[in-house]
């Protein structure tokens, strides 16, 4: 099964986060084989980004060990995040974000939240796959009803990386910038 975990950090937490790096980091070591997709939001200050949350798209047996994964993270265990999404994910793209023809480097990188309401919208990946690093719907605990669309992707700008979801189909829409995660090499 897979999920989508976004932990959102808590305002002035950065120094905190900061020194809990190295046990985050061994933490994830933990779960590199089940790991889709990873990397920390940032501030909108592309000179300066300051993390903002941490994203998280795993392959996990069952719900309890995604509750597991989501909440004995270091990380939340010492108060750094002030609240965590947990949604079921289907991974549309069949790939994990190391398999993204576009590598690490270059351009900018979005995470792109919709929150859907009524019926399940932007279920298949859209036209220019090539731009798209994980994609795919954010579903009930089981997996029957559509709660909305996550999307790592490679984009321009903000907004057009916001159009690669329907508009009218959400009831709101989060663009955050996204970087790769792990360690660096």
């Amino acid at each position: 099964m897979e999920f989508f975990c976004y932990h959102r950090d808590r305002p002035d937490s950065l120094a905190l986060r900061n020194e809990l790096l190295e046990e985050h980091r061994s933490y994830m070591d933990r779960y590199v084989t089940e790991m889709i997709a990873r990397g920390p939001t940032l501030t909108s200050d592309r000179d300066t980004p300051t993390p903002t949350g941490s994203v998280h798209i795993l392959d996990l047996p069952d719900a309890a060990a995604a509750r597991a994964f989501a909440f004995d993270e270091p990380g939340y265990q010492a108060g750094v995040y002030r609240d965590v999404l947990l949604r079921r994910w289907r991974n549309t793209l069949g790939r994990t974000m190391w398999d993204f023809p576009g590598a690490e480097t270059g351009g900018n990188r979005y995470l792109v939240l919709g929150f859907g309401e009524g019926q399940a919208a932007d279920l298949a990946a859209p036209p220019g796959r090539d731009e798209l690093i994980a994609y795919g719907p954010l579903l009930s605990d089981d997996g029957a009803t559509w709660l909305g669309t996550a999307v790592l992707l490679r984009a321009p700008d903000p907004e057009r990386a916001r159009a690669v979801l329907t508009p009218d189909r959400y009831a709101a829409i989060e663009v955050h910038h996204w970087q790769f995660g792990g360690r660096p090499s």
